[in-house]
C-alpha cells in the first residue's frame, strides 16, 4: 500500500466541464422550479424553530432564482475504494434572484442578489450492469461554502446586519445539515438501489494538535474593547477549531501572552482530504470575544507538509504577523480487531475507532395507513440514541414497508469496546416502540471484516434491514 503522503501528493489538473455547463444552462427553468419547493418546505420550518421574535414567522411569499444558471469548473474525476466514482468540482453562483419574504409586524424583506460558491463532491455508486449503469448520486459540499445575500426592500429594519446574519445563517446550517461533509445528499437513480452499497464510510482520524501561537494580539491588532485599546492588554487567547460540519473544538484559554503555547489535541473523523481545518485564534473577554485572526490549511496540506505547519493569521481577509503552529497524525480505520488492543495509554477523548449504523428500509410495518409514521431508533449504551426521519404515508411512499436509507457514527472511545453494551435497533410508530433487536459486541466482532448486514425480526412480523460495521484505527505511514 502507498504511503499517505505518496497518495495525497498523487492529484490531477482540473478540467473544464464546459458539457455538464451547457446541461445546466438548458436545465435551468426546470432547476428553479425544483429548488424554489425545495427551499420552501425546507426553510421556512427552520425559520420557525431557530430565528428570534417576530423574524420567525418569515415566509416565502416569492422564490424566482432568476435567469443566471450556477456554473461548474476545475472538475476531477476518479475510482474510489468502493469502485464507484467520485467527481470534483467547483462550483459559482452569481445569480440575480427576485425572492421574497414577510413576517408578522415586520416589513416585507426581499433578496435580490445571491453569491454561492464552493467546492463539490459527486459521488456515483454503486456501478452496475444495467442501466442507468450508477445506484445513485450522493452530492456534498467538501467544505462550508460562501454565501452572500444582498437584501431589498428593508428599509424598515433598524439593523439590516443582524437580519442579514440571521437569515444567512439559517441558510448555511440547512446546507450543512443537508450537504456539507459528512452530510451527502442522496438521489436514487434506481429503485432497487442497494443502500450498503451506496454509503460512503469516512476515511479515517486526524489527530490535530494546536500547538502554539506567536506574536498573537499585537500593537496594530483591533479591539472592541476600549479598556484594552488604552492599556494595550495582553490577549488571553483560545482557539476555536472548524472542520467542515463536524462539531467546533476549542481549546483552553491562555491568559496574559501574546506566545500561547496550548498543545492541546482533538480527534476529528476525516470524510476527504481536501476538508479544510480552520482555526479561528481569539482573544477572551467579558464583553465578547475578539478576532485576532484565522489560519486555515486543508488535511492534505498538513499530511503532505509532513505533518506539522506554521501558518499565518489573516484578520479582515489580510496577512498578519501573528503566527499558530499545528501538527497532526492520519489515522486509516480497519477492520481489525485487534487494533482495539494495545491503545491505551493516550487522552480518553481519543477516538480508537467508530461503530456505523445504517438503516436501509424496515417491512411488514402494520396497521391503518394514514396513521402509520414509522421510523428506526438506534442506542448504544450511554450515547444518544439516533433516530430515522419519520415516515408519513403519501402518494408514491410504500408506508408499510418503508425506506430511511440514513446513517449514523458513533465515535469509540477508550473503554468502549471490552465488555460493551450491544447495538439496539428499535421499530418505532409515532413515539410507540413496535419491537427491537439487539446484535452484542462480541457477535460484531466475530463477524467477517467485524460487518453484520441483514433483516433483522423485530416482532410483529415487522423487519428492519440494517448494517452494522464497526472499526478500529490504524496510524497511516
Amino acid at each position: 500500500m502507498a504511503s499517505i503522503i505518496d497518495t495525497l501528493s498523487a492529484t490531477s489538473d482540473g478540467e473544464s466541464p464546459v458539457f455538464l455547463n451547457d446541461l445546466v444552462r438548458l436545465l435551468w427553468p426546470n432547476i428553479c422550479v425544483a429548488a424554489g419547493k425545495m427551499i420552501k418546505e425546507i426553510a421556512e420550518p427552520m425559520f420557525a424553530t431557530m430565528l428570534p421574535g417576530p423574524l420567525s414567522t418569515l415566509h416565502f411569499t416569492k422564490i424566482d432564482l432568476g435567469t443566471v444558471p450556477i456554473r461548474f469548473a476545475n472538475v476531477i474525476v476518479r475510482k474510489t475504494e468502493n469502485e464507484g466514482i467520485k467527481l470534483d468540482l467547483d462550483v459559482d453562483w452569481d445569480g440575480e434572484c427576485d425572492i421574497d419574504l414577510n413576517a408578522t409586524m415586520i416589513p416585507k424583506l426581499g433578496v435580490e442578489h445571491i453569491k454561492l460558491r464552493g467546492r463539490l463532491s459527486v459521488l456515483l455508486c454503486p456501478l452496475t450492469n444495467i442501466i442507468p449503469l450508477i445506484g445513485a448520486a450522493q452530492v456534498s459540499f467538501i467544505n462550508p461554502p460562501y454565501l452572500h445575500l444582498d437584501f431589498t426592500d428593508a428599509g424598515g429594519f433598524g439593523d439590516l446586519a443582524l437580519v442579514d446574519r440571521a437569515v444567512r445563517k439559517i441558510v448555511l446550517q440547512i446546507i450543512s445539515g443537508m450537504a456539507v461533509l459528512p452530510n451527502r445528499f442522496l438521489v436514487k437513480l434506481d429503485a432497487q438501489n442497494d443502500y450498503f452499497e451506496t454509503y460512503q464510510h469516512p476515511q479515517g482520524v486526524l489527530r490535530l494538535t494546536v500547538e502554539k501561537g506567536l506574536s498573537l494580539g499585537g500593537a496594530g491588532q483591533k479591539t472592541r474593547n476600549i479598556f484594552k485599546k488604552l492599556t494595550r492588554d495582553v490577549p488571553d487567547c483560545f482557539v476555536k477549531v472548524n472542520l467542515s460540519a463536524e462539531p467546533q473544538w476549542k481549546t483552553a484559554t491562555v491568559k496574559n501572552n501574546h506566545h500561547p503555547e496550548w498543545n492541546e489535541t482533538h480527534d476529528f473523523i476525516i470524510s476527504d482530504h481536501d476538508q479544510i481545518i480552520e482555526a479561528d485564534v481569539q482573544d477572551d473577554d467579558p464583553v465578547g470575544a475578539d478576532d485576532i485572526g484565522i489560519a486555515a490549511t486543508t488535511v492534505k496540506q498538513l499530511l503532505v507538509a509532513g505533518g506539522r505547519q506554521e501558518l499565518t493569521l489573516r484578520h479582515d481577509e489580510q496577512a498578519t504577523e501573528s503566527k499558530l503552529t499545528l501538527s497532526g497524525k492520519f489515522f486509516r480505520f480497519v477492520a481489525d480487531p485487534a487494533s482495539f488492543s494495545g491503545q491505551g495509554g493516550g487522552s480518553p477523548t481519543d477516538v480508537l475507532g467508530l461503530l456505523t449504523v445504517a438503516i436501509a428500509s424496515a417491512f411488514g410495518v402494520s396497521g391503518r395507513r394514514q396513521e402509520l409514521k414509522p421510523s428506526v431508533k438506534v442506542t448504544w449504551g450511554e450515547e444518544v440514541p439516533f433516530r430515522t426521519n419519520i415516515i408519513s404515508d403519501s402518494p408514491g411512499t410504500d408506508i408499510e414497508n418503508p425506506s430511511f436509507d440514513q446513517a449514523f457514527r458513533i465515535p469509540v472511545l477508550a473503554g468502549m469496546i471490552e465488555g460493551g453494551p450491544a447495538v439496539r435497533i428499535a421499530l418505532m410508530d409515532k413515539e410507540e416502540e413496535r419491537g427491537a433487536v439487539e446484535v452484542s459486541l462480541e457477535d460484531l466482532l466475530a463477524a467477517p471484516d467485524m460487518t453484520v448486514q441483514q433483516e433483522f425480526d423485530v416482532g410483529g412480523g415487522a423487519r428492519v434491514r440494517a448494517g452494522i460495521w464497526l472499526r478500529g484505527t490504524q496510524l497511516a505511514e
